[in-house]
């Protein structure tokens, strides 16, 4: 006889779909509190300080916004990569190389009205981070080559960019020997309003518009889907695969490019070595914690922020040390993927054939 087998679900259903995610985030939080039960802390009270931290005053609802501006930018990039079953996890890289591009166009261009500084910043962030995400699309394309590889790479030989410039040609004098650029000048801000929130906010519910209309109402988001599920059927109908590989690599890197102009310019005023602290690896738990869904994407991006906000308060007020909060990420994140098999396949027992029904 043999053992129980997974049969794959032809079409999971909205209440399925979502009653899973809730499960499995339900079962991060109980993996969360034993983690936090063995290092002797109230499971109930570290909660109760992360709700308390991030939601509980004016100051800390803003600041989780200001939290989810990044991670929902970045998850966008991956949200659009995936889809079509390409792997991105250079989001962070292309980040960092589309605030280089925004600094540079900064420093280096010598516009002086505002608009025209913004408009240049946005476009030169733009198109570096495409062009970062291009590279892997393409050698994806032409020879096959592990995009996975290829964009962890990249991100690494993005922050190694970044090094040098702020601790060389880039380094504010003034700065007192730590890796920053000099400010930008006003004109070269976003618009900063209710504490630190700033105009990145808006950048990011449009491109999670935007995305979710290209990818479920167009022509070329039909293919991105075919191409997703099955890349060799794409291929027999004349989809063509590397032109559209390279294409969804260039603009998910320049989603992620964009992020990095947000941050600079609406949040930090400057490029310094910290303005990014992970949100390229964040931005992937929260795409597939919205299973893909672009405009579910910012709610779920929202609880991160609740999670790294409320995570700080762990720091001050239970002396928990960052790391625990980054497993706990680590959790939901395997916890997700746990659940996305039962998302989209069902435990079957076959059928015992018995010796009278043989005979």
């Amino acid at each position: 006889m043999r053992g129980w087998r997974l049969e794959r679900r032809v079409s999971p259903s909205a209440f399925w779909s979502a009653s899973v995610t809730t499960f499995s985030i339900l079962a991060a939080l109980a993996l969360g509190g034993l983690l936090m039960a063995l290092m002797d802390v109230n499971p109930a009270k570290a909660y109760f300080e992360i709700l308390r931290g991030s939601l509980g005053s004016w100051y800390g609802f803003g600041e989780t916004i200001v939290k989810a501006i990044p991670i929902t930018l970045t998850g966008l990039a991956c949200v659009l990569a995936f889809r079509a079953a390409i792997w991105n996890i250079g989001a962070e890289g292309q980040l960092i190389v589309g605030a280089l591009a925004a600094t540079a166009f900064v420093r280096y261009s010598h516009i002086e009205n505002s608009f025209g500084i913004l408009c240049g910043m946005f476009a030169a962030s733009g198109i570096a981070g495409g062009l970062w995400g291009a590279i892997p699309g393409f050698l994806k394309g032409k020879w096959n080559v592990n995009e996975i590889i290829a964009t962890l790479m990249g991100n690494y030989i993005a922050l190694c960019l970044m090094d040098f410039l702020l601790y060389g040609a880039w380094k504010d004098p003034m700065s007192m020997g730590f890796p920053m650029t000099a400010p930008f000048p006003p004109g070269a801000r976003l618009w900063v309003f209710a504490g630190r929130l700033h105009a990145g906010l808006f950048i990011a519910l449009v491109m999670a518009v935007v995305i979710h209309a290209t990818i479920g109402l167009t022509q070329w988001g039909f293919e991105i889907r075919v191409i997703g599920e099955n890349r060799k059927a794409a291929w027999y109908v004349g989809i063509g695969i590397m032109k559209n590989i390279v294409l969804v690599m260039f603009l998910s890197g320049a989603i992620a490019g964009l992020c990095g102009m947000s941050e600079v310019a609406g949040l930090h005023g400057r490029l310094s070595r910290g303005f990014s602290v992970g949100y390229g690896f964040t931005g992937v738990i929260v795409a597939w914690l919205a299973g893909l869904n672009a405009l579910l994407l910012p709610f779920v991006a929202f609880l991160m922020g609740i999670l790294l906000v409320g995570g700080d308060t762990l720091q001050v007020v239970m002396g928990l040390p960052l790391s625990s909060v980054q497993i706990f990420q680590g959790l939901i994140l395997f916890c997700v993927l746990g659940g996305d098999i039962f998302r989209n396949y069902r435990l079957r027992r076959p059928h015992v054939t018995k010796r009278w029904e043989a005979a």
